[in-house]
């Protein structure tokens, strides 16, 4: 008889696949995590859920769709345009029909994903706040619901890193996936947040909009960024309650923080954010 690693056996734990941060687990643990973490008994058998990366920026796109539906639908979360064709082909081969293409704000670092999927898939809409002055073809604000199937998503306005930011957050009833998952855009980061000193950011204005719509969440809600530098994958609002090394600060010292980063400025910043003020298309063709 074969006895299991003590590897094994610990992957065999539900606690440690749903909060298990590392990308070094196993040679293949991005694959693995993701299947398995999506038919394990604390999700709603409704979703199918993929966390997807894009190496450049850093960037976590999210993949959700209600497979309980017969159609199946399903909607990215931050998309790159760099990315948009593994995406479209994943979707196909899970054989989802692709909704909506949203935002959580205007990125700053990359070319968002939407315009150009809406070239290769022309009945995705395009989504994002109301607040960031944005192109699309639904505009979003706090209290609204973006939903596909019997899933949806709660729109949170937590403006900060930007003015127009906002955290899309499963539903609370007992139908909808648990632990509740929060796409926090830039946020709220593992161990950190998004920077203040552009877009109309404001560090008062970020420390309020976490506080209060995002660690008011339960403490198990999965909290998925949209960008990780350090190979984090998950997290909770416990965990960064306890541990976010800025926000766990009172006001004045996390203002003082944000206001002595002394960050670059962002290399992508100029073409960037103009592409995603129109969707990510910058060069439309002339209407005839």
């Amino acid at each position: 008889m074969t006895h299991c690693t003590r590897l094994q056996r610990l992957l065999l734990q539900p606690k440690f696949l749903l909060y298990s941060k590392s990308r070094l687990l196993l040679p293949s643990s991005r694959t693995f995590l993701r299947s398995v973490m999506t038919s394990s008994s604390s999700f709603s058998s409704k979703l199918l859920f993929r966390q997807l990366f894009e190496k450049e920026s850093s960037t976590y796109t999210y993949l959700l769709a209600d497979v309980s539906h017969p159609d199946k639908p399903a909607l990215l979360i931050d998309p790159v345009d760099k990315t948009v064709d593994r995406d479209l082909n994943l979707i196909n081969e899970l054989g989802l029909k692709l909704i909506y293409a949203m935002n959580t704000h205007v990125h700053a670092d990359h070319v968002t994903g939407t315009g150009l999927l809406k070239t290769k898939a022309p009945s995705v809409k395009s989504v994002i706040s109301k607040a960031s002055g944005a192109k699309a073809d639904v505009f979003v604000e706090p209290g609204d619901k973006v939903s596909i199937g019997d899933l949806y998503l709660e729109v949170r306005a937590t403006p900060g890193h930007t003015a127009g930011c906002v955290t899309y957050v499963t539903g609370e009833e007992a139908d909808q996936p648990q632990p509740r998952m929060a796409f926090t855009g830039d946020a709220v980061l593992i161990r950190g947040c998004g920077r203040t000193d552009f877009q109309g950011g404001s560090s008062d204005q970020l420390y309020e909009s976490v506080h209060s719509q995002i660690f008011t969440l339960p403490k198990d809600t999965l909290i998925y960024p949209a960008h990780d530098y350090k190979g984090f994958e998950v997290s909770t609002v416990g965990e960064e309650l306890q541990n976010n090394p800025r926000l766990t600060k009172d006001k004045e010292t996390f203002k003082s923080i944000m206001s002595n980063l002394n960050l670059a400025y962002p290399k992508m910043i100029d073409v960037a954010v103009p592409a995603n003020m129109v969707c990510g298309l910058q060069d439309l063709p002339s209407a005839i």
